[in-house]
């Protein structure tokens, strides 16, 4: 039974220095103690604790700025990790920007935490610029002549405006329509081969990093080639797009005559069918008008004269056309 006991009262005592390990961090506390750090046991550690706060993630960062000579106090460390920012890293940046004579305060790089945006990374491109490099941007100057140009641009991080300022996606692309606008006002595409610096000047002078988190400090154009003669090649399909128009035009003409023709012709033979149709009554008109008495036997006669007479004039005619074009062709 004793023994029972003594094992109970073991467990028990291991149970209590478990929970009081737990909620007082005595080696944490005596690590602030001796780094000068004046930390509450109850107060801060414990209250830590019951505010689902890790003591470490305070107190250590809080160690580091205390030793930097940054004065944070340990409440508003607390609700920047309650509202889920990264404590050690808003530290860690104030260190940094201090020792560069950057100003920037705890409010400040909480808010560019809580933005979503690595303040440290954010001190670091303010004291070391960032090059960013531009994919191959393609434009024609006025000769039509294709130029292709790569550039680098070196921008500084502004840390004022971080929280709502555009990110590099917007620096590219704005670089990108200056270098496009530059080379598309070019007279001809050697002056931007002679030149390339009138594409950085352009750029420089525009302000393009006007509402982003950036400041471009300069804008280099690493590499300029030619491209393709896109004039050339737009005047080449103007010029077959025209010859396609010409030749529908011609075949609806063609087509329109081969339809002119074809009702002339059908034209010509309804004609043809009445003269005949005509012709087959003529016999018997005049046999109606010697019947009636209004064409005698001399009128038909001189009529048949007059008749041989003309298609005797006509043969003679046909025939002196034919030896001129004879003559003609020899």
């Amino acid at each position: 039974m004793e023994a029972i006991l003594y094992v109970a009262i073991l467990f028990g005592i291991i149970i209590f220095l478990s929970l009081f390990t737990y909620f007082v961090p005595i080696g944490l506390w005596v690590t602030a103690y001796f780094s000068g750090v004046k930390v509450s046991i109850f107060r801060d550690l414990v209250g830590m604790r019951l505010r689902k706060v890790p003591p470490s993630a305070i107190i250590r960062p809080k160690i580091s700025a205390d030793k930097a000579g940054i004065d944070v106090r340990i409440d508003r460390m607390e609700a920047h990790y309650l509202a889920g920012g990264n404590v050690e890293a808003v530290i860690l940046a104030l260190i940094s920007a201090d020792k560069a004579n950057i100003p920037l305060t705890f409010e400040r790089a909480s808010a560019i935490d809580l933005a979503g945006r690595d303040v440290l990374e954010a001190v670091k491109m303010s004291v070391n610029p960032k090059v960013i490099n531009t994919p191959l941007i393609a434009a024609v100057a006025k000769d039509g002549i294709q130029v292709k140009a790569t550039a680098r641009v070196t921008v500084r991080a502004n840390i004022d405006r971080l929280v709502g300022g555009a990110g590099e996606e917007t620096i590219i692309a704005r670089i990108g329509e200056g270098v496009v606008t530059t080379i598309g006002s070019a007279e001809t595409h050697k002056k931007v081969l002679e030149n390339p610096d009138s594409i950085s000047k352009t750029v420089l002078g525009k302000g393009l990093d006007s509402g982003t988190a950036f400041e471009i400090l300069s804008v280099d154009i690493a590499d300029v080639d030619v491209g393709e003669n896109i004039g050339a090649k737009l005047q080449i399909d103007q010029a077959q797009a025209d010859l396609q128009v010409a030749r529908a035009k011609a075949e609806e003409r063609r087509a329109m005559a081969q339809a002119s023709e074809q009702e002339m012709r059908a034209l010509t033979e309804e004609m043809t069918a009445r003269v005949k149709e005509a012709e087959a009554d003529i016999p018997r008109a005049i046999a109606d008008a010697f019947r009636s008495g209004h064409l005698g036997v001399m009128d038909y006669y001189r009529m048949r004269n007059i008749q041989s007479d003309t298609d005797m004039r006509t043969s003679i005619a046909d025939a002196g056309d034919t030896d001129a074009d004879d003559s003609t062709s020899k």
